[in-house]
């Protein structure tokens, strides 16, 4: 029997560069515009092309749209993103996706949400906090805990600053915004490390469910707290990175034992993945 095959797996999508915005040092904000809406999920990431340089897995940034948009921002890490930096408004690039799992948001409603991110993890968690906040009446709270290495790497700042104001107003959100060391620059936030504050957090186990992205060696230790609260491991959600090269689960890059990343994740419920012992350092 013949398989038809979706084409829209392998074959890109035209996509015209509308802005290019530089956010820190090494991360810029890209917004695409796409001939047809992406119909994405919060955590799905995309397969980003630069033709006649290359293709890399790029998050998604922005909440499930309407519109033929696209948002995203891109580390200048390597030469692709180096390559992705240099382009201009105007511009082209192909996009294959969205891919992944995501975030089951019907699942997350009516549930207290507790949401950790370290530095470039605020990126594809900025798509979860836009669709929770669109649906916020649904949600009894949102703390988001958001943790870099100094001011001037934080990603959003305005953003996470305009969300605390409005948790002061509605009592339904919390941020705290964290730094390793401030270098001597203006801080706003607190010093210290993302795990700090959850043993302020007033958290109900049996409810509170929480989702973390951020550097691999951050979550041992996460976890741990989170362990100590009785935050059962069902109740946990993990972003993991992996270097995804097809997304379409065929070329094994991102395989943690049997799992592929770019189809089974790279949301994974914590306690599904908690036996590998790929999935985490």
């Amino acid at each position: 029997m013949n398989t038809v095959i979706d084409p829209t797996l392998y074959l890109p999508q035209l996509a015209r560069i509308l802005e290019i915005t530089p956010m820190t040092a090494r991360e810029k904000f890209f917004l695409l515009e796409l001939p047809h809406p992406l119909n994405h999920r919060p955590g799905q990431f995309v397969m980003l092309s630069r033709f006649g340089v290359g293709e890399a897995p790029i998050s998604i940034t922005c909440g499930p749209r309407n519109d033929n948009l696209l948002e995203m921002v891109i580390r200048d890490a390597g030469s692709l993103t180096h390559a992705l930096h240099t382009m201009k408004p105007g511009q082209t690039l192909g996009v294959r996706g969205p891919f992944g799992s995501g975030f089951d948001l019907e699942s997350l409603v009516g549930h207290p949400l507790v949401l950790l991110v370290g530095g470039l993890g605020l990126v594809p968690m900025r798509s979860l906090i836009q669709a929770v906040l669109a649906r916020l009446e649904q949600f009894p709270s949102l703390t988001i805990i958001s943790g870099c290495r100094t001011p001037a790497d934080e990603l959003y700042r305005e953003e996470m600053r305009a969300l605390e104001r409005l948790g002061e107003n509605n009592g339904k959100i919390r941020v705290i915004r964290l730094v390793d060391r401030t270098d001597h620059l203006p801080w706003d936030g607190r010093v210290g490390l993302v795990t700090a504050p959850i043993a302020e957090l007033s958290l109900d186990p049996a409810r509170t469910l929480v989702a973390l992205c951020g550097p691999p060696v951050m979550y041992k230790f996460v976890l741990l707290e989170l362990k100590s609260r009785g935050i059962p491991d069902d109740h946990i959600f993990v972003d993991l990175e992996r270097r995804m090269k097809c997304g379409v689960g065929k070329c094994g890059h991102c395989q943690i034992n049997q799992v592929t990343c770019c189809q089974e994740g790279p949301v994974f419920r914590y306690d599904r993945i908690a036996h590998l012992p790929e999935a985490l350092p």
